[in-house]
């Protein structure tokens, strides 16, 4: 969850995160388009590098 807030700073465009037991998930999207736009797609393909960290 820190990484994906760290790369939303650099992107200067933030996603809405939520909690569940054993996962996150973040939900990408612009309002102002109501839709996807070109930065979204960034941001998503940023975060599928992300790996969690190891207990």
């Amino acid at each position: 969850m820190n990484a994906a807030g760290q790369i939303c700073e650099q992107e200067g465009h933030h996603a809405e995160f939520s909690l569940g037991w054993g996962r996150a998930d973040a939900t990408i999207y612009t309002h102002k388009v109501n839709g996807l736009t070109q930065a979204d797609l960034v941001l998503a393909a940023k975060f599928v590098g992300i790996t969690p960290p190891q207990l």
